[in-house]
């Protein structure tokens, strides 16, 4: 299959993915603080998506279950982080997705999320997959910081198995050293000839793992770059985690974007979005 053959279509709540379909922006604070927060976030960049012809899916976690400390912040669950995204889903009027980390999770989560979303830590868990597949949602994977970039053909055959081929693929950066991810373009290339949507995480992909010791650090100052250039390369949608204040945030802040940097970076990569398509 060429690189730069068009995706399929993957059709989350009202958004197209892929297809040759406008880029799509995936985005929101990491983990669900309040839902005050989420719906402020989720309304200012409905706005900005809506002004700059943007398909947007709001992205938070009710969990985060695989934080660097015991006593960091995990969100406010499952029950009460559903309600949350499915009032920011009808309040709003945008699709929701979050991350589940267990087969049972996963079959309670679809009754409200439009996607449901693999973290890179369970990329490879076949029952998790599997259980996922099986609720007919779409499903957006992102690669095991482990994983080669081929690696991900066999996660692709764990969800299809169920008939669900209804896929997103995220490349998140791949563990180079200690405490250090790198971000390899090619990975986007060789992801897409699989068939599926790719999209790029710009805000994990300058994450460091644990490098504060007690949490995990971040270059911030890497993210545009790095979004303009995955952008460049070719990709269906981008991944970023926003938030009014990071340095404030309760989770990953230190790889979030500040809301009011948004429209800025998004401006550029419509504009380099549209040279890629129309060189197709």
């Amino acid at each position: 299959m060429p690189a730069d053959r068009v995706p399929k279509v993957v059709s989350v709540g009202r958004v197209k993915v892929g297809g040759g379909n406008p880029l799509v922006l995936i985005a929101g604070p990491c983990v669900i603080e309040s839902e005050s927060l989420a719906l402020r976030v989720a309304g200012a960049i409905k706005k900005l998506s809506s002004r700059l012809s943007i398909p947007f899916i709001f992205k938070s976690s009710y969990d985060k279950a695989n934080r660097t400390s015991i006593n960091s912040f995990r969100g406010p669950g499952l029950e009460e982080g559903l309600r949350i995204l499915r009032k920011v889903k009808e309040e709003i009027g945008v699709p929701v997705l979050s991350d589940v980390h267990s087969p049972e999770d996963a079959r309670e989560a679809a009754d409200v999320l439009d996607a449901i979303q693999i973290p890179a830590f369970l990329s490879r868990q076949t029952d998790l997959l599997k259980a996922a597949g099986r609720t007919g949602k779409p499903v957006n994977v992102k690669k095991g910081q482990f994983l080669a970039p081929w690696d991900i053909g066999r996660v692709v055959e764990k969800i299809s198995s169920t008939g669900n081929r209804n896929i997103l693929l995220t490349e998140r950066g791949f563990s180079f050293g200690y405490n250090n991810l790198v971000a390899d373009m090619r990975s986007l290339v060789v992801m897409r000839t699989f068939g599926y949507p790719v999209i790029f995480d710009a805000s994990h992909s300058v994450q460091l793992p644990g490098g504060k010791g007690h949490s995990s650090g971040g270059e911030i100052q890497f993210i545009a770059p790095l979004a303009r250039a995955a952008s460049a390369v070719g990709i269906d949608g981008l991944f970023i985690e926003v938030h009014p204040s990071p340095e404030r945030a309760l989770s990953d802040g230190a790889n979030s974007l500040r809301i009011s940097d948004l429209p800025a970076l998004l401006e550029q990569i419509k504009e380099i979005s549209k040279v890629v398509s129309s060189g197709h």
